[in-house]
């Protein structure tokens, strides 16, 4: 039934296949029986594979078990998933927050829930693909504006007349590694009376001392301004979570489907995102170290002659020009023993080779990276 569309994305060097390690994640990882330099993690800080985290881990198994066996509607939960919430909610400096079991189901829950006839959603165009499902999702009318641009977003408030606006944006794009002018954004919601709701999955942890997106512009997290994230990266656990104003999560509560109508988190995965929030919190330093990385691999891989995209964080594109030669770069770094697969349509409009780059990286892996480009 599918042959002929699978054979179609193989002529088009489109075909996607999966290759699980063998070890826990980290800077270096086994994949059949081979071990590689890994550049295509999320795990930004590292933590993924931290003892502390295992152990807080550990002794929660031993105290709740494993599964949830429930939505945390009918008593799913522990006491673990409110303490957690209310450690998001002190980070993000809002009044409530709400634990999602991905990031996906965050955006594809809340979007919604958001929404009604009467919005309208103004979404930038290279946002995640959860965020345009939930558009989607939601019926509501979506705009999207060309990307990063506050003019065309300006333009497209002036001239959509709604009782609600909703402006959506990830704060670092994913596939891109650029940021959002978050600062411009908010004005512009002020002076349009819309809310916003920004995506801060490879934000937190990451930038505004690990805070994310609002705290590294020094924006005060106004009641109409909704903040998403995951601690699936930078925190090297699972799940997710939505943060805002206690009516905005109360109301996330009672008709965010994605939450009411999924099993809980195991309490396991909770704990181990608590003491994820601890460690940065106790070790700002893994933060700095991770910035040092990312800057050192940057500017080596701008050395080399190659075109980094405008990328602002430890996420760093490298531009290659077809399919074909992505498909290229990344087999050479492959026989090099670096991973760093190709990323291509429908994921991303142009190919690229994205580097990811982790805090517990050594200078000699970033330098053994530069010189396998440099090989090419």
């Amino acid at each position: 039934m599918f042959s002929e569309k699978l054979n179609l994305l193989k002529q088009k060097n489109l075909s996607r296949h999966i290759d699980d390690r063998e070890s826990p994640q980290g800077p270096r990882i086994m994949i059949q029986g081979r071990e590689f330099l890994h550049f295509s993690s999320n795990d930004y800080l590292g933590l993924a594979n931290h003892p502390s985290i295992i152990d807080k881990a550990n002794e929660s198994m031993s105290r709740y078990g494993f599964g949830a066996g429930a939505s945390r509607l009918l008593s799913g939960g522990s006491i673990l998933h409110h303490q957690l919430e209310e450690k998001i909610a002190q980070v993000k400096n809002t009044e409530a927050a709400l634990v999602f079991n991905s990031g996906y189901a965050a955006n594809t829950g809340t979007i919604p829930a958001l929404a009604d006839g009467d919005t309208v959603l103004f979404s930038d165009e290279l946002n995640h693909a959860s965020i345009i499902d939930g558009c989607r999702l939601s019926r509501a009318e979506t705009i999207i504006y060309t990307h990063r641009d506050m003019t065309h977003l300006e333009d497209c408030l002036k001239n959509t007349a709604a009782k609600k606006r909703i402006v959506i944006t990830d704060t670092i794009f994913s596939m891109d590694g650029d940021i959002a002018p978050l600062p411009e954004i908010v004005r512009l919601c002020k002076t349009h009376s819309a809310h916003l709701y920004i995506d801060d999955a490879h934000a937190t942890g990451v930038i505004g001392k690990g805070k994310g997106g609002l705290s590294h512009f020094a924006i005060s997290p106004e009641p109409w301004i909704i903040q998403m994230g995951t601690f699936s990266k930078a925190l090297g656990s699972f799940g997710a979570f939505v943060a805002g104003s206690a009516e905005i999560i109360e109301w996330a509560v009672n008709s965010a489907r994605s939450f009411m109508y999924s099993t809980a988190l195991p309490a396991c995965v909770v704990a181990a995102s608590s003491a994820a929030l601890e460690l940065i919190e106790n070790n700002p330093r893994i933060i700095d170290q991770l910035w040092t990385n990312r800057d050192k691999a940057a500017q080596g891989i701008l050395a080399a002659g190659y075109d980094i995209m405008g990328s602002e964080s430890p996420i760093i594109p490298i531009r290659t020009g077809s399919i074909q030669n992505t498909l290229r770069i990344a087999k050479h770094l492959f026989e090099q023993g670096i991973l760093a697969p190709a990323v291509r349509p429908p994921t991303v409009k142009e190919s690229r080779i994205r580097i990811t780059v982790t805090a517990t990286h050594t200078d000699q892996d970033i330098e053994r990276l530069i010189e396998a480009l440099k090989g090419m």
